[in-house]
């Protein structure tokens, strides 16, 4: 078959995408240690090779994989998870699936190719079988609590306050002490479920995810001597952590990102607003000057 230049290109780039996805599938399913998952990919790294062999049948030409690509994935993988990082790159294909579809019109093959590519992310859906998203409730447990809680009571303190060594002090005994609250809470909630979740793991996922916030919320006070820009750049951390959160959440378990991070931010700035103008009043009404 003759090929004209155009379609020729459009093949030559799903060759070089195939083979850096098999790449990519093979290396994530050699560091895994559960047989099913590692099967699944090696299974799904195969088909990518076999779609790269079926092109160069047409372009007669070999395509080396993008290797930064490659790595980047594998990295990603190893970091945040196999999980995340194959959904991730799932995500891309769905514009090497509308290259398909150009494809289409002059090799009927490429309809097969697309078929494939939507059942291997069927096959990665049934995959989700991770400890960090088994025990993602927990985590969103402390995230939420935490970012709720402590960004409430850094607003009101600030202005009940105004010095930001006060409002550290306070911020972290309370964020600590609450922390320690949240993970015994979660430890006592997962062992009365019928659950496959171990306690002390939730406990532990539920405390580090709360610590870890309290940590950047309180930050800019230990850093900073204006209270107000301290409070601005905490809330604008609680935002960006809730952004990275439900991004995450959402490529790993393929939810809505938009309804998730609109919920939890809005939920969040609007006890920080309503705690600010409480610490206001408070502070009139006690009249409290620092």
């Amino acid at each position: 078959m003759e090929l004209s230049p155009a379609l020729r290109q459009r093949l030559l780039a799903a060759q070089k995408n195939e083979i850096t996805e098999h790449h990519i599938y093979t290396r994530i399913a050699a560091s895994l240690p559960q047989a099913e998952n590692r099967r699944v990919l090696e299974q799904i790294a195969a088909d990518e090779l076999r779609h790269y062999n079926g092109w160069k049948k047409y372009t007669g030409a070999e395509a080396s994989p993008k290797w930064l690509t490659v790595w980047f994935y594998v990295l990603i993988a190893r970091v945040l998870g196999f999980t995340f990082g194959v959904k991730l790159m799932e995500q891309g294909e769905e514009g090497a699936q509308v290259n398909y579809a150009e494809i289409a019109k002059d090799i009927p093959e490429a309809s097969q190719v697309h078929q494939d590519e939507e059942e291997h992310e069927a096959k990665l859906l049934e995959m989700l079988d991770e400890e960090r998203l088994r025990y993602a409730g927990s985590v969103v447990l402390g995230l939420n609590d935490a970012l709720v809680e402590l960004t409430g009571a850094l607003a009101g303190l600030t202005l009940a306050l105004g010095d930001v060594k006060l409002i550290a002090l306070s911020g972290l005994v309370t964020g600590i002490a609450a922390s320690l609250s949240m993970a015994a809470s979660e430890y006592l909630s997962t062992s009365s479920e019928q659950t496959d979740k171990n306690p002390i793991r939730a406990a532990i996922y539920t405390g580090i995810a709360y610590v870890l916030t309290v940590t950047l919320l309180i930050l800019p006070y230990l850093l900073l001597q204006n209270a107000y820009l301290s409070l601005a750049i905490a809330l604008s951390t609680a935002v960006l952590i809730i952004a990275i959160f439900n991004f995450y959440i959402a490529v790993a378990k393929g939810e809505d990102f938009r309804r998730r991070f609109t919920e939890m931010a809005g939920l969040s700035l609007s006890v920080a607003a309503f705690s600010f103008v409480i610490g206001y009043f408070i502070r009139q009404w006690l009249g409290v000057e620092i």
